[in-house]
């Protein structure tokens, strides 16, 4: 099962806050089980000393680095070497690379060549080719924007104003077109396409497509809110469960 998955949680102190850290594990048990639990920096840096009580209560190992040479960044590759060890022990199904910096594009990419799941999560700063390199991308203003749950509204609807727009995000207009696409890609002969799959090809084309993005915790209220697509819901053999179809409105029918 997808929840069973082992994975490595590798963090880079240098380019992430500390006032993340909850919301960074809370997400990745959505994916799987942290197994490995690793950050790295160089600790006699005062300006990670807000780390220490954080990670005694999550249980992260610190890997000191020390900077050698100024302006070289030690601390990437002592957790690139790292990461090679862990894919090669054959101890985990998947990376969770959690860092804004551009220069683990390449081992995202050599982790998912060796056929590891691979999130990763950082600022909205965090450059295109690093956020293309993951399966999947989270934000982690987003993250830490979404409401808590006693304060989250019931069947997933707005959330109230999405967080700042990332440049790499989709804009709405490109969302629309795409899912447009994919509906017509995936319909049966009447135009309707199951919604879990339009879902499943959006984050395989935007690595950080998440609902949250854009102000809704739950797909079915996002589509609804683009005003695009008709929403038709079926009954299941399971008394309780229901599957959700989509469909594009023809041109007359857009409001």
């Amino acid at each position: 099962m997808e929840n069973d998955r082992k994975i490595a949680v590798l963090i880079d102190a240098d380019n992430v806050s500390d006032k993340y850290i909850k919301y960074i594990f809370d997400e990745i048990t959505n994916h799987g089980i942290p197994t490995y639990k690793r950050i790295y920096g160089d600790w006699t840096k005062p300006q990670l000393s807000s780390w220490k009580n954080v990670l005694l209560n999550y249980s992260i190992t610190p890997i000191q680095q020390y900077s050698y040479t100024t302006g070289r960044n030690s601390t990437d590759a002592a957790l690139i070497i790292d990461a090679m060890d862990i894919l090669y022990s054959d101890n985990v199904d998947g990376f969770c690379i959690v860092s804004s910096d551009s220069d683990f594009t390449r081992l995202a990419a050599r982790l998912r060549e060796a056929g590891m799941y691979v999130v990763g999560m950082g600022e909205k700063k965090t450059p295109m080719p690093f956020i293309s390199a993951c399966e999947i991308f989270k934000y982690l203003e987003v993250l830490a924007a979404s409401p808590a749950n006693e304060n989250e509204p019931r069947n997933g609807e707005k959330v109230g104003a999405a967080p700042p727009h990332a440049e790499t995000m989709a804009s709405i207009d490109e969302l629309i077109k795409t899912i447009q696409v994919i509906v017509n890609d995936t319909s049966d002969d009447d135009g309707w396409a199951f919604l879990g799959e339009v879902g499943k090809i959006l984050n395989k084309r935007y690595p950080d497509f998440d609902t949250r993005n854009y102000g809704h915790t739950k797909l079915t209220p996002l589509i609804s809110s683009l005003k695009q697509f008709e929403i038709q819901s079926r009954k299941t053999n399971h008394p309780y469960i229901t599957h959700k179809y989509i469909k594009n409105k023809k041109k007359n029918d857009v409001k």
